[in-house]
């Protein structure tokens, strides 16, 4: 094949590119990953972390579909913790702070490894269509007149002149799109700093006619960690035993540092009040949204004003760097005042700033123009993922553009397959599903509260969940699927011990546990599933169990806690896919259903959907919704 011509070209080094193309390349398409410059690909724009709660959930997810997130952070990751772990399973959230030079190169040698995989430096500035001239004669906003509707998209031009061929293409621009970096008054046009936005293509995506809008994100200013007074401050230490996000890592080798935190006080808070006109937010320079979850410090200070303090965790970068990320305190606001807010807090007080904070707004694409697999509705052959579809965060990135690269895979394979992913399938699902039927009105983040069958899409069964899919579709590496077959060999024989392994309430309570003296024989699992059950107790009451290890015990275990549970989502997903045609009379008393949220029960009385197949395509309206409505239904 010609070195430019692919069968899948995908745009942008970030996450979602990054799993974009890798996820291309393993399902056999010859794949092009094309960037500004190949040093820059894996580089952490903003924080220095991979996952949390909700966004631990995806990169696992990731990992079981063989992408490369997980295992990169594994490679890189220098403090280890997993967020609320005195709460259930389901809603436990691992994280990681990063090297970033090790994450970086962690995922340029992934790549590197990849078959099917070229990286070619270079500026993309507009596309090609089948059957559509040449576009040598400059770009702008008459691009739209080389497109007819329904066009199939064929390739890419490059800044140089140059064309690729390419029967799919995927975008993941990241904050590139026609960005703009704003402190205080000042306006760059930058996708972050140091790096040229990318302009030209921003202005021929805007000449197709596409739902075109503005959306802003923000990083707080780098210190150096040489001039911060660490002996002042508390200190967070890394999880004793760093769990791996990759179901391939057997165990971290990187060395595990402790991170800082401190407080903003009532003179920092003065201080952004006082200057707070002069912030590229609050002086209507910037008008478009930016992320509620994840507000500015001038945001914290105005929206919260009856905090008196807001925590500052202070992150180093790198294990032999002395740069330091203060997360918690993004910003807009002109240098001197970030100097003087920053010097205002605890331990700060003679830090050196190496990189000023800063806002960044750029263009997306309203995702409503998607279909499911990630492809715009009106360009066959056009992949989107990350950014410029409205979310925010790597992970939501990744977990697009791990979707998006085997969208365009396919496609390219022409065999007519598809591969998308349902709301009780995954967190993925969830996060597409609500982009292509909500939209993204401001920048979208994953948080567990999001997905209603949150109790089976936990983290520690994603490849239970996920890996056989990818193992089916050709995703999976021979290592991928060697590990999970063995995973799953080992948890059939153990679950089928535990399940059969039964004793008397009185053989139960000789041992130690609490059993209810009726007669009723009780399996190992049966025993699992009580909370106060630990698997400690388990193995020193039957030493056979010993043999299974402790991660497929800790799998039993859990699945035995969640079963109820998983038994009534299951039943609840039977009944939407099965009485979806279920007719609703035009006068259905909403009201009357309970648990319905005021925006579903003013949706659904002003659209007033003939069926529930109909009432599920009502933006805004949750399957968890739909449940109640069948419910009361039932009950009538």
């Amino acid at each position: 094949m010609n070195a430019l011509e692919f069968d899948v070209i995908v745009i942008g080094g970030g996450h979602a590119g990054v799993e974009a193309a890798a996820a291309a390349a393993r399902l056999g398409a010859d794949t092009a990953l094309v960037t500004f410059d190949l040093n820059k690909i894996g580089v952490m724009s903003c924080n220095p972390a991979i996952g949390g709660v909700g966004k631990g959930h995806l990169v696992r997810e990731i990992d079981a579909l063989d992408g490369i997130m997980g295992r990169a952070i594994d490679q890189s990751g220098i403090q280890f913790r997993v967020l609320n772990a005195s709460k259930g399973p389901a809603v436990r959230g691992p994280r990681a702070q990063a090297d970033r030079k090790l994450y970086r190169s962690a995922v340029q040698g992934l790549l590197a490894e990849q078959e099917n995989l070229t990286c070619l430096a270079g500026e993309v500035i507009g596309l090609v269509f089948q059957d559509s001239p040449r576009l040598d004669n400059g770009i702008g906003d008459a691009g739209g007149a080389w497109i007819k509707a329904g066009q199939r998209v064929g390739g890419v031009v490059l800044a140089d002149g140059r064309q690729i061929a390419g029967k799919a293409v995927v975008l993941t621009t990241g904050t590139f799109l026609g960005g703009a970096i704003h402190i205080g008054q000042e306006v760059r046009q930058a996708g972050r700093v140091g790096e040229a936005a990318s302009n030209d293509l921003a202005r021929f995506l805007r000449g197709l006619g596409l739902p075109i809008e503005r959306l802003k994100t923000g990083t707080p200013a780098r210190l150096d960690g040489k001039t911060i007074d660490w002996a002042r401050l508390e200190m967070q230490q890394a999880d004793a035993e760093p769990l791996p996000f990759s179901y391939l890592t057997e165990a971290i080798q990187v060395p595990q540092i402790a991170c800082g935190i401190t407080y903003t006080n009532a003179r920092t808070h003065q201080i952004i009040r006082d200057n707070k006109h002069l912030s590229a937010i609050y002086s209507g320079q910037i008008d478009s949204k930016g992320p509620r979850y994840c507000p500015s410090i001038e945001d914290k200070v105005t929206r919260f004003a009856d905090k008196d303090r807001h925590q500052v965790f202070l992150e180093p970068e790198g294990l032999d760097v002395d740069t330091v990320y203060p997360n918690g305190i993004s910003t807009s606001l002109p240098r001197d005042v970030q100097t003087d807010y920053i010097r205002s807090i605890e331990g700060l007080e003679r830090v050196t700033i190496e990189e000023f904070g800063y806002a960044v707004e750029y263009d997306y694409i309203d995702p409503r123009a998607l279909n499911d697999d990630l492809s715009l509705k009106a360009c066959p052959g056009l992949y989107l993922a990350g950014q410029i579809n409205g979310t925010t965060g790597y992970e939501e990135a990744a977990g697009q553009g791990l979707l998006a690269g085997c969208s365009a895979a396919l496609c390219a394979e022409g065999q007519g397959r598809r591969f998308s992913l349902a709301r009780h399938e995954a967190y993925i699902g969830v996060m597409i599903d609500d982009l292509v039927t909500r939209g993204a009105p401001e920048p979208y983040r994953m948080f567990t509260s999001r997905a209603e069958f949150r109790l089976n899409l936990r983290p520690d069964n994603a490849d239970q969940r996920l890996t056989g899919m990818a193992v089916a579709l050709g995703l999976a590496s021979q290592d991928r699927k060697a590990a999970w077959q063995n995973k799953q060999a080992a948890l059939t024989a153990a679950r089928d011990y535990c399940q059969t392994h039964q004793l008397t309430p009185q053989e139960w309570q000789s041992l130690g546990f609490e059993a209810k003296s009726d007669g009723q024989r009780r399996s190992i699992a049966d025993m699992a599933s009580v909370d106060a059950h630990s698997i400690d107790q388990l193995k020193q009451a039957i030493p056979e169990l010993s043999r299974f290890g402790d991660k497929i015990l800790a799998q039993i275990k859990t699945d035995a806690l969640y079963a109820g549970y998983i038994k009534r989502q299951s039943s609840d997903i039977r009944v939407l896919e099965s009485e979806a045609k279920i007719k609703l009379h035009a006068d259905f008393p909403y009201g009357d259903v309970g648990s319905l949220s005021g925006e579903e029960l003013e949706l659904l009385n002003r659209v007033r959907p003939q069926n529930l197949s109909q009432a599920s395509r009502i933006p805004g309206v949750t399957p968890h919704a739909l449940i109640a409505i069948v419910r009361h239904l039932k009950r009538a």
